[in-house]
């Protein structure tokens, strides 16, 4: 936030909604999750930059699922947004709808679906952690985690940051359950683990805790302590809607629509975000951002490429807030 306001910018950072000290949410998974849709996310970034007078944004940056929300705010609102950063996680397009199949028989397998029950069935059954996070037992399995919340959360962020030397992305063949089952089990689970199950075995020494400077135990400390007052429930609501029928459907409507305002991608060098998804990245690439206009690999750095590279960061998005864009 610094480096952007000293080069001139105002500067919001929000809570997303079910986050930190946001309102208007119950934590309790038998509340009604229809208000944590995408859109409603990407509507409440929209009614917070109007409730605080401002007519029009010169861009929105999101990491992981926020760059997901940042993504369809400009989407859908590419007039107010005017620039796209996205950080880890890349916009493949909205969901697909059936296309030329009027003569076909109805029916059919839904892709996600059916790559689900593959998981499930390989010789080592896994399953998709944001299946996992909407689940009914996600919350209690990390409030209640046996090393506590706060040794889970260092392993957490530990195991998908460059300081774990194992992660070492590629692009995957296929999206089929053999190619994903490539990836951590911090993205594809074993079938019977919960979160801090998979992750305890990563948890870094005393001395990595010390040395690592992107995320010291005090900073930490500030993100084990938020959640133990809220809980987990607000924000695992978003992967219910997300990963089912609720969230899908409407975005349905933007099929085929591209991201049509001038748009960043970073990521780290270790980040396999950038392939849980396989394809996702030529989509990018190919079209579903139209004016992809930098596209930049951050050696020495993982998924939490904003906390692990900031400086970098910084200059990158500073350079593309400030370029004059051209024209199409």
């Amino acid at each position: 936030m610094v480096p952007l306001a000293a080069a001139g910018y105002h500067v919001i950072a929000p809570d997303q909604r079910g986050y930190g000290r946001t309102t208007g949410w119950k934590g309790s998974y038998d509340q009604n999750p229809a208000a944590f849709r995408t859109h409603n996310m990407a509507r409440d970034v929209l009614g917070l930059s109007m409730a605080m007078g401002i007519r029009e944004v010169d861009g929105v940056i999101g990491h992981d699922f926020g760059a997901v929300i940042a993504s369809y705010c400009t989407l859908v609102r590419p007039d107010f947004f005017r620039k796209l950063v996205l950080l880890s996680v890349p916009f493949a397009g909205a969901p697909d709808l059936p296309f030329d199949t009027v003569d076909e028989s109805p029916g059919g397998w839904n892709l996600s679906s059916k790559i689900y029950l593959d998981l499930a069935s390989l010789p080592r059954p896994r399953k998709d952690n944001q299946v996992y996070f909407g689940s009914r037992w996600a919350n209690d399995d990390m409030m209640n985690c046996p090393q506590g919340l706060h040794d889970f959360l260092r392993a957490y962020f530990h195991v998908k940051s460059a300081d774990w030397k194992e992660n070492k992305p590629q692009p995957l063949a296929a999206f089929s359950a053999e190619e994903l089952a490539k990836v951590p089990a911090y993205y594809y689970m074993d079938m019977e683990a919960t979160m801090p199950e998979t992750v305890a075995p990563y948890m870094p020494s005393t001395d990595q805790i010390a040395s690592c400077k992107w995320l010291t135990d005090s900073e930490l400390k500030f993100y084990s302590e938020e959640f133990e007052r809220t809980s987990f429930q607000g924000a695992v609501q978003w992967f219910r809607c997300y990963t089912g029928e609720i969230g899908r459907t409407e975005l349905e409507l933007f099929s085929g629509k591209a991201i049509d305002v001038p748009s960043c991608y970073i990521a780290g060098e270790s980040d396999w975000g950038m392939f849980r998804r396989p394809g996702a990245v030529e989509k990018m690439r190919a079209g579903a951002c139209s004016r992809l206009e930098r596209f930049e690999i951050i050696k020495n750095a993982g998924h939490w490429v904003q906390q692990e590279a900031p400086e970098r960061v910084s200059e990158i998005a500073i350079e593309f807030l400030n370029a004059a864009s051209p024209k199409t």
